[in-house]
Formats: C-alpha cells, sequence, structure tokens
C-alpha cells in the first residue's frame, strides 16, 4: 500500500507502521503473531491544494487494497491485515463513512465491505527495513505479484493522479 501512496502527487510522505495496539507491541515480529491489536497501516502526509481526502480514499477503496476481505489482504491472513481507516479527525470519519455507504449503494463490489472507520489513538512506525520497501525491492516476488500490478491498476484507473517520473 505504501507504494501506491507514494505514487500519488500531493503526496508529501508515507511511512509504513502499525496501529491499534500499544507501543510496547508495535514490532513486527509481534505485530506478525496478530495477537496485539495493531493492524499493518500507512501514515499519508498529503498536501490537500494537489490531493482531496475524497481521492485518496478512492485509491485506497478502488487501488490500494481489497476492502471485503475480512482480517487479510491477498496471501496475508491474520487480524494485523484487516481493512481499517484510522481517522485523525471527524471529518474524515465522517467522509470515509459516506464514501463507504455510496460504494455500497452503487454495489461497487460483489462482497460486502469490511472496512473499520476508528479513531487513530496511535501510529507505531515501523522498522526501518520496512520502509519505502517496495520501492527499494521492486523485483522481490511478493512485490512483483501483489504490488506491481496495483501501480498498473492507478496509472490506468487514476492517471492524473500518479506523480511524473523524473
Amino acid at each position: 500500500m505504501e507504494w501506491v501512496f507514494e505514487s500519488l502527487k500531493g503526496v508529501t510522505g508515507v511511512v509504513s507502521g502499525y496501529s491499534g495496539g500499544s507501543k510496547e507491541t508495535a514490532h513486527y515480529d509481534i505485530v506478525s503473531t496478530g495477537t496485539t491489536g495493531h493492524a499493518e497501516s500507512v501514515e499519508v502526509t498529503y498536501d490537500p491544494a494537489q490531493v482531496s481526502f475524497q481521492q485518496l480514499l478512492e485509491v485506497y477503496f478502488l487501488v490500494a487494497h481489497d476492502p471485503t476481505q475480512l482480517n487479510r489482504q491477498g496471501p496475508d491472513d491474520g487480524t494485523q491485515y484487516r481493512s481499517a481507516i484510522f481517522y485523525a479527525t471527524d471529518d474524515q470519519k465522517r467522509e470515509a463513512q459516506a464514501y463507504i455507504a455510496q460504494l455500497t449503494q452503487q454495489k461497487v463490489f460483489s462482497a460486502p465491505i469490511v472496512t473499520q472507520v476508528v479513531p487513530l489513538v496511535a501510529f507505531y512506525p515501523a522498522e526501518a527495513y520496512h520502509q519505502h520497501f517496495a520501492a527499494k525491492n521492486p523485483y522481490y516476488p511478493y512485490i512483483l505479484f501483489n504490488d506491481k500490478p496495483k501501480l498498473v491498476h492507478l496509472q490506468q484507473q487514476f492517471p492524473t493522479l500518479v506523480k511524473t517520473q523524473s
């Protein structure tokens, strides 16, 4: 998911990390057990003059992951892979809930959306080796099969939002 958001115009920072659990358990070896309450997550910093929260929601739901998978994403299984939006403001909460309702009403997905919309209590950055992992390891098999297709989809579905290559 980090690679997708890093590719967007107006996104000034993306940090891989953990939300939903305590600081003491915010370490990959513990989070990966699925017993900490954490979800693997990304913190996205953006310029709202260039990309809106609504556009970030659209990319999240339509490109970055599957919001109908309960406690899993692709080959990854466990509560740490749940679909969740950790909102920082009441406006973000309302916008996220309204967008989920819109997608549901329009029957965009064949299965129910299971994305949780919960308050952000804390975000804990993941270990350094997790940061920009896909960009640093573009030929890693997991990246080739699970993440690279998302970038292709992003370019096809939201071409005006994608940063130009330099």
